[in-house]
């Protein structure tokens, strides 16, 4: 009997008392970097149409202002985090992007060295930020008090962002699966159906997911310049 309902994404397989169910997160070393070393197939020159699309809209996002090849790390986030959802939705492969121990490791070092970097090097502009133009004298203490919770909070909502959005359409999979054994066969037919068609969103929503986040990690970055 299960005893909790989310006990179903802790990493609980393991070989001599080490967790194993982190390993999916290390298999993209395996397997994408064999792209780059074969004869140039349609998946790699899709792969390169996408990640040169990324780098034009990355490049907008950051201006003139922001620093050369500074859009490669974020198409690498975008890359990491695409890979690990789209492996989550293999069957026994543990989903390490709906933790947040996964998601606050990518967030909060992009959001500190953002602030370390905007703070040191463009001190007036973050404190221009603090205060947006046109606010009345009396507002200016309420709306830093404001804008400074909203900049604080921000790798945690990216974090809890992309960890909420994964693990609720794997849970709503696991639980019409669990009922599964209990129904007849014609209402299992629309059972698969469902469960289709929740693959097919779920994969949307892993594309779509990793692209809001590594847009905004490139907004956030924007503004420290």
């Amino acid at each position: 009997m299960m005893t909790n309902l989310f006990s179903v994404f802790d990493p609980t397989s393991s070989i001599f008392n080490l967790s194993m169910n982190w390993v999916s997160t290390m298999l993209g070393m395996l397997i994408l970097p064999m792209m780059f070393w074969l004869i140039p197939t349609r998946t790699s020159l899709i792969w390169n149409k996408v990640i040169s699309t990324l780098h034009k809209e990355f490049k907008t996002l950051l201006g003139e202002n922001g620093l050369n090849g500074s859009t490669f790390i974020f198409i690498s986030v975008f890359t990491m985090i695409l890979f690990n959802n789209f492996m989550g939705l293999f069957p026994y492969i543990f989903t390490s992007s709906s933790h947040l121990s996964f998601t606050l490791t990518l967030a909060l070092p992009l959001w500190m060295s953002f602030m370390i970097y905007g703070w040191i090097n463009h001190t007036q502009h973050m404190f221009a930020h603090l205060v947006p133009q046109g606010t009345p004298p009396v507002l200016m203490p309420f709306m830093v008090c404001i804008e400074t919770i909203s900049n604080v909070i921000r790798p945690g909502t990216l974090a809890v962002r992309l960890a909420a959005n994964m693990i609720a359409g794997h849970l709503l999979m696991t639980l019409l699966g669990n009922t599964g054994p209990s129904l007849t066969y014609s209402i299992m037919s629309l059972l698969l159906i469902t469960q289709i068609a929740l693959l097919v969103l779920e994969s949307a929503v892993a594309m779509i997911q990793s692209y809001v986040f590594a847009v905004l990690s490139t907004l956030y970055s924007s503004e420290v310049n």
